[in-house]
C-alpha cells in the first residue's frame, strides 16, 4: 500500500463524515426521549398546583443546562453506540471488506476512527472541564429551588486545620440557622498544647467572620495555666460552612482549576470530604482515554460481518458499554468509602478494559 502520511483519503473522509453524523443524529434522539421522560417525571414540580418554576426557567435555567449536562455524562457511552451501529452497516454492506481488499489494513483503517474519537473527547473535555461547571450551579440552583432540596444544611464531628498546628472542632453545625455548638480550638507548638478555646456556640457571620459565645480560653505554660472567659467574641476565622458542608453536586459546579484548588486547599486543611472532588477531578481526564478504547472496542467487535447481524453486535456493546459505567460506578464508591485512592478507582475500568480492547483488535479482521 502506498504511504500517505498524514494525508486524509475520501475513504477517511468517509468515515469521518458516518462517525460524526452518527454521533450528532445520536446525540438529538437520545436527548429528545430523555427531555420527554424527564419532563413527564417533573411535571408536578413545572405544572401541578403547588409548582413555583417559570416557563422562562424551565426552558434556559434546568433544560439548556441539563442537556449539555447530560451529553457529557453519557458521551462515551453516544460515541460506543454510533461506532457498533455505523461500522456494523458497514460491514453488513461488505465496505469493510472491500477496503481491507483493497490493500487498506485494520490499522490504517482506524485513523478516521481515532480522528474522529479525538474531535469528541477534546469538545467533551472542554465542556466538562470550562462550560459546563458555570451551567450546573444555575441547574442545581433551579433543582433545590422548584423541584428538590439536595443542599447539605448541617454536618456533624467537624475537625479541620486552619492554620499550621492550629484545629478547629464542631460537634454539629446548621445551615439554617448559622450555628456550630461545642465548638474548640486548639493550638499546638512543638506537638504540644499550648491553648484551647471552647465555646457553647458559635455564629458565622459572613465572609471569615464568626462570633464565638459562652467560651472559655486556657493558655498553657509548662505546668502553668491561665484561664480567661467571656459572653461573646468577634473573631475572623480562615474557613467558612461551605468547606464542611459539601454535597454531591458540589463538585459538578467547579471548573478544573477550581477543584484542583479545593482539593489542594481541603488537603492543607486535612479534611476527610474531598473524595467526592477528586474523583470527579481524575475522572475528566480519564474519561479523555476512554473515548478511544470505547472506540476501538466498538470498531474491532462490530467490523467482522456476523450471522447475526448488526442486532448482535449492538446488543454485545450495550453489554460491554453498560458493564463499563457499572464498573466504573463500583470503584468511585470504594474511593468514596476510602478504601482505594480516587485515582486508582477512576482509572481501573479504563486499565481493565484497554486489555479488552486489545484482545479484539488482535480478533478484528485484516
Amino acid at each position: 500500500m502506498r504511504k500517505d502520511g498524514f494525508r486524509l483519503t475520501r475513504i477517511d473522509r468517509y468515515i469521518i463524515r458516518k462517525f460524526l453524523g452518527t454521533y450528532i443524529f445520536t446525540i438529538l434522539l437520545v436527548i429528545a426521549i430523555t427531555v420527554v421522560f424527564d419532563f413527564n417525571e417533573k411535571i408536578d414540580h413545572f405544572i401541578g398546583p403547588n409548582a413555583t418554576a417559570t416557563t422562562h426557567g424551565i426552558i434556559f435555567d434546568y433544560y439548556l443546562n441539563f442537556i449539555p449536562y447530560f451529553i457529557s455524562i453519557f458521551s462515551p457511552l453516544f460515541t460506543f453506540i454510533t461506532v457498533i451501529f455505523f461500522t456494523s452497516q458497514l460491514a453488513d454492506r461488505s465496505e469493510i471488506i472491500a477496503m481491507l481488499a483493497s490493500g487498506i489494513s485494520f490499522r490504517r483503517l482506524m485513523r478516521p476512527y481515532l480522528i474522529s474519537a479525538t474531535i469528541i473527547a477534546s469538545a467533551n473535555y472542554v465542556l466538562n472541564a470550562y462550560i459546563i461547571p458555570p451551567a450546573n450551579v444555575i441547574r442545581i440552583d433551579f433543582q433545590n429551588t422548584h423541584i428538590r432540596d439536595k443542599k447539605v444544611s448541617s454536618a456533624r464531628n467537624i475537625q479541620l486545620e486552619i492554620e499550621p498546628d492550629v484545629f478547629a472542632y464542631f460537634d454539629r453545625y446548621d445551615a439554617s440557622s448559622s450555628m456550630g455548638y461545642r465548638f474548640s480550638i486548639d493550638k499546638f507548638k512543638d506537638k504540644e498544647l499550648v491553648s484551647r478555646l471552647t465555646a457553647q456556640s458559635i455564629k458565622y457571620d459572613s465572609l471569615y467572620t464568626w462570633t464565638i459565645i459562652d467560651y472559655v480560653i486556657r493558655d498553657f505554660d509548662g505546668m502553668r495555666e491561665r484561664i480567661s472567659a467571656g459572653t461573646r467574641k468577634d473573631t475572623t476565622l480562615t474557613f467558612m460552612p461551605s468547606d464542611f458542608l459539601v454535597s454531591e453536586s458540589d463538585c459538578e459546579t467547579m471548573t478544573m482549576p477550581q477543584l484542583a484548588r479545593h482539593i489542594k486547599r481541603q488537603k492543607e486543611r486535612r479534611l476527610a470530604n474531598i473524595q467526592l472532588f477528586e474523583i470527579e477531578y481524575h475522572l475528566r481526564i480519564a474519561t479523555i482515554m476512554s473515548f478511544f478504547i470505547l472506540t476501538l472496542i466498538g470498531a474491532s467487535l462490530s467490523s467482522r460481518k456476523m450471522k447475526g447481524g448488526m442486532g448482535l453486535n449492538i446488543g454485545i456493546g450495550f453489554a460491554l458499554s453498560f458493564s463499563y459505567i457499572l464498573f466504573s460506578k463500583i470503584t468511585s464508591t470504594f474511593a468514596i468509602s476510602g478504601y482505594v485512592s480516587p485515582m486508582v478507582a477512576v482509572w481501573i475500568p479504563n486499565i481493565l478494559y484497554l486489555f479488552i480492547t486489545i484482545f479484539l483488535y488482535r480478533k478484528a479482521p485484516r
